[in-house]
């Protein structure tokens, strides 16, 4: 049978994720459907003929779908599921909000955050913060699946799936879309940067963080921040990398005034080069850093910005 994945996008465009869940899916070696479901969606039904992979289109739109309420969503995954063996999304705050619901409405128990695919039954994923992995087996007849994004590769586009529509479901009426507040910014997004440079409890203040947004626009990197530092309302909760936070796992990540807590490094862990700023020579950040420095953040980092204005 074939495999559906959901496809996460604005209305206009998909989102990387959606790439990396499908690279996933091919590796399960059946035939891809794309689900793209909003209202006025026509753009990103299209982008997603484009990506490689993907055999067929399926476009729902509806005023309903517009901004990806579970509620909504959800009973349109379940309408579709029986025609797939498997049902898959990132494991990004989309995939974590309809797919629990999707599940539970199916009477399937979802496999999530999987970072490797054994076989068409079988999942690696992490379990107690990333500090162990767990291979699991599911003997659902229809599989309930989140991809770690960070773990597969996206998908290119040179593809040129047919695009077909689906009907919609009608509004279910248990909730409704009250407004979102978008953090702007010209830098990366965080869980796609190449570079990312975050700060911890040791930046003291929200006051301090320009410091490192200087770092990040010399370097064209993100901006991000750990549990301990949102909790003191020092950056917006978009910030927050670990294990409640995003995943992420670019070339270089750069870690200021982190201790390194363990739900911490489950967000930051996988990426390739880790470079670790602390006063504490002690702090467990050292334990995965490629490179330390044990210095004062406060007279660390403008000796950092002083080193890229000289390279520059």
């Amino acid at each position: 049978m074939a495999i559906l994945v959901i496809g996460e996008h604005d209305n206009s465009e998909l989102k990387p994720s959606t790439l990396n869940a499908v690279t996933a899916a091919q590796q399960l070696g059946a035939e891809i459907d794309l689900l793209v479901a909003g209202s006025d969606c026509s753009a990103a039904a299209e982008h997603a003929g484009r990506v490689t992979g993907v055999g067929r289109v399926l476009k729902a739109e509806s005023p309903c779908l517009a901004d990806a309420l579970a509620e909504n969503l959800a009973p349109l995954i379940v309408s579709l599921a029986g025609d797939y063996s498997h049902v898959v999304a990132p494991a990004s705050t989309f995939g974590k909000n309809v797919m629990p619901r999707a599940s539970a409405l199916l009477d399937v128990q979802q496999v999530s955050d999987i970072s490797a695919i054994e076989s068409e039954d079988t999942f690696t994923r992490p379990i107690y913060a990333g500090n162990a992995m767990a291979t699991v087996r599911s003997k659902d007849p229809i599989k309930l699946i989140t991809v770690r994004t960070t773990a597969f590769e996206a998908a290119t586009e040179d593809g040129s799936a047919s695009i077909e529509e689906v009907t919609a479901v009608d509004d279910s009426g248990l909730s409704r879309f009250a407004g979102e507040e978008l953090t702007r910014s010209e830098r990366p997004e965080l869980t796609t940067a190449d570079i990312v440079i975050s700060g911890g409890r040791g930046m003291q203040s929200g006051d301090n963080f320009p410091m490192l947004e200087r770092i990040a626009d010399k370097l064209g990197a993100a901006v991000g921040a750990s549990r301990a530092s949102v909790d003191a309302g020092y950056v917006p909760n978009d910030y927050q990398v670990g294990q409640t936070g995003k995943v992420v796992a670019p070339d270089l990540y750069i870690a200021v005034g982190i201790s390194g807590a363990i739900q911490h490094l489950a967000g930051m862990k996988d990426s390739k080069v880790i470079v670790a700023i602390n006063k504490d020579e002690e702090a467990p950040i050292f334990q995965v850093a490629d490179y330390g420095w044990v210095a004062d953040l406060f007279e660390a980092v403008p000796q950092l910005e002083e080193a890229l204005d000289e390279a520059s």
